[in-house]
């Protein structure tokens, strides 16, 4: 399954499992946990054995998350957002703004590198020598990406029982993020369908 850097971010909010929500970047330790998992989205962009992540870059992150999350909420209206922030997404523009300052903060240039046996390719490079400005940069961008893409089309918040999650459709008849939710969507609707017919039984009588 391909996965985006942003909705892995995006994701870091989600259900605990026991009809919570659980957050994965609520700790410097779970950021680091999660920046690892991460590295092969990010290679090439950030060196992530150089990172080291402190409370200061855990609240940055939390905060590009939010304006993320409130950015993939304008994304699916006029479809519900996930219900994790809907209460509380940071106003569009106001996440417009963040996102974009925060991509703006590493400058990378184009440079052509053309071996003698082959095509030229063209590779962003950058002079920035501070990882976590690398890492903030990169996810933001990855943000952009999707969001000006044609992937964007295809989010989607999964309207599951209890799921908090985005997702980008596979195919056109993807209603939920992952088969246990479809299953549990299912096993949602039945119990309702049952309750409704006992409920016109027990009138009738």
């Amino acid at each position: 399954m391909e996965r985006w850097p942003a909705l892995e971010l995006a994701s870091t909010i989600r259900h605990d499992g026991d009809g919570g929500v659980a957050d994965d970047l609520a700790s410097v330790a779970g950021v680091t946990r999660w920046v690892e998992a991460q590295a092969d989205l990010l290679s090439g962009q950030v060196r992530i054995r150089e990172l080291s992540v402190n409370e200061d870059l855990r609240g940055e992150i939390v905060a590009l998350r939010q304006a993320v999350r409130a950015l993939f909420a304008r994304a699916v209206s006029p479809a519900p957002p996930s219900p994790a922030d809907a209460r509380r997404l940071m106003p569009a523009e106001e996440a417009l703004a963040y996102l974009n300052s925060v991509a703006a903060r590493e400058s990378v240039v184009p440079q052509l590198d053309w071996p003698s046996d082959g095509a030229p390719v063209v590779r962003l490079v950058s002079a920035e020598g501070d990882t976590a400005v690398r890492l903030l940069a990169a996810l933001a961008r990855a943000a952009v990406d999707l969001l000006s893409g044609p992937h964007r089309d295809r989010l989607r918040a999964c309207s599951a029982p209890r799921c908090v999650r985005y997702f980008v459709k596979s195919h056109g008849r993807q209603e939920w993020c992952k088969p246990s939710c479809g299953n549990r969507a299912r096993a949602a609707r039945h119990y309702q369908r049952q309750r409704r017919a006992t409920d016109a039984g027990t009138a009738a009588s």
